[in-house]
């Protein structure tokens, strides 16, 4: 018989205040075994939200080993309040950092997907400079796309796209992955500059293993052999997909997804 005090509750935190104030929900499953291991953190990726695929798997992981589940999503993503054309990398980091203050886990591993690993190795950042905080025990990073405003998006804008962002103050591009076209605003791409991490060595202190689609659309795997070369502080592995996406959400996806939060978590 299932536990119900260790189902996924959801939860609502305020972070910052005035015109800045908004209602980020979280769904935290509480651990049902404090010996089980550090908790699991979700970095969703840009306009995504914490159920889907990926999200909901780390979560049913968590429930199989006793840990604390840790998801949330950022303001104008899913169940948060806020609006979405407001938001910015030193906004969301602001909110996951309030997030994970707010639920103390002692140690946390940071699973991050797409712009969630931009934000992860952001968070990573922010605790070592804290020196306080959860203890950071290790990273996935699933097709992540650190600096991807400056890296990916600015260096192939079209002269229509930036006359709309000089114009409108955002564009607009076709999406994948939804009906809604995907906004990007000269507020994102302006803050991205001062969030940069590819531009010195990243320490994040933890194991980190990346997973890369080959055949990813969105974010090139010469983007994640970029990433490697700022970690040689940290113990990390690569695996490239030769067939995978940039959602990596298959089955065979999944799997190497666990056995990477496993393999982290127990050292690599």
């Amino acid at each position: 018989m299932t536990d119900i005090k260790t189902e996924p509750r959801l939860q609502h935190l305020v972070v910052g205040s005035g015109e800045a104030r908004r209602e980020i929900a979280m769904l935290v499953r509480p651990a049902s075994d404090r010996a089980a291991g550090p908790a699991l953190m979700w970095l969703g990726g840009y306009r995504s939200d914490m159920s889907g695929t990926k999200a909901e798997e780390l979560d049913r992981l968590a429930a199989r080993t006793g840990r604390q589940a840790i998801r949330f999503d950022y303001s104008g993503h899913g169940a948060s309040g806020g609006d979405f054309k407001l938001g910015t990398i030193s906004r969301w980091l602001e909110e996951a950092l309030a997030v994970l203050d707010e639920l103390a886990p002692e140690s946390v591993v940071l699973v991050g997907s797409s712009m969630g690993g931009w934000i992860a190795l952001r968070l990573a950042q922010e605790l070592k400079r804290r020196g306080a905080g959860a203890r950071l025990e290790g990273m996935v990073l699933i097709a992540p796309a650190p600096d991807f405003t400056t890296e990916l998006v600015e260096p192939n804008l079209s002269a229509d796209e930036q006359r709309s962002l000089e114009a409108r103050g955002y564009f607009e591009e076709p999406s994948q992955y939804s009906p809604e076209p995907n906004i990007f605003t000269r507020a994102l791409i302006e803050d991205g500059r001062n969030n940069r991490v590819l531009t010195g060595i990243i320490e994040t202190g933890c194991p980190v293993h990346i997973l890369q689609g080959m055949k990813d659309p969105d974010v090139p795997y010469t983007h994640a052999l970029k990433l490697v070369e700022f970690l040689p502080a940290d113990d990390v592995v690569l695996t490239l997909i030769r067939d995978g996406d940039h959602r990596l959400s298959r089955p065979q996806d999944i799997e190497r997804m666990n056995a990477a939060i496993l393999g982290v978590s127990e050292g690599m």
